[in-house]
């Protein structure tokens, strides 16, 4: 499957919306959120005015022109802070591209992205029963610490 890479442009926020509510991880047999849900404001922390920040980065991956995937960091009070120096990843897919690698690669050009601006590490929360913390782990990310139902992972670069 042929894809490719971009930066997120100026405008396309919208796409964020869309990618923040794929992110929700819903476990098997479970319903899904409504997608309201993403006016919550610990969420709205992920995408609320992205872009305005020197910290926040974006990229989207597609096939012929249509977004499929999206990763984004920025410096937060998210799920995933571990401090003001640290970005937090956010990343998705529709669930028609999950499994073919495009996660994996949004991920490692975001690490890339993020140690040439000379960032020393990032982080990410992720729900303990979320297959994506394999993919996390391959990317380099270590859990540092836990509650019931998250890991906080860290990546240093």
């Amino acid at each position: 499957m042929e894809y490719k890479i971009r930066t997120i442009s100026e405008g396309e926020d919208s796409l964020l919306k869309d990618f923040l509510y794929e992110a929700i991880f819903v476990p098997p047999g479970t319903p899904a959120p409504p997608k309201l849900i993403i006016n919550q404001p610990e969420l709205q922390v992920y995408i609320a005015g992205f872009g305005t920040k020197k910290d926040d980065i974006g990229l989207v991956a597609e096939i012929d022109n249509k977004p499929i995937g999206a990763v984004w960091v920025r410096i937060m009070n998210d799920y995933g802070h571990i401090d003001n120096d640290t970005p937090s990843f956010a990343i998705s897919l529709y669930k028609d591209y999950r499994g073919l690698g495009i996660g994996t690669a949004l991920m490692r050009e975001m690490l890339r992205i993020l140690k040439d601006r000379g960032y020393k590490q990032a982080s990410l929360a992720v729900q303990k029963a979320n297959y994506a913390v394999k993919m996390y782990q391959k990317t380099g990310f270590k859990i540092v610490d836990e509650n019931e139902e998250e890991y906080i992972m860290l990546c240093r670069l």
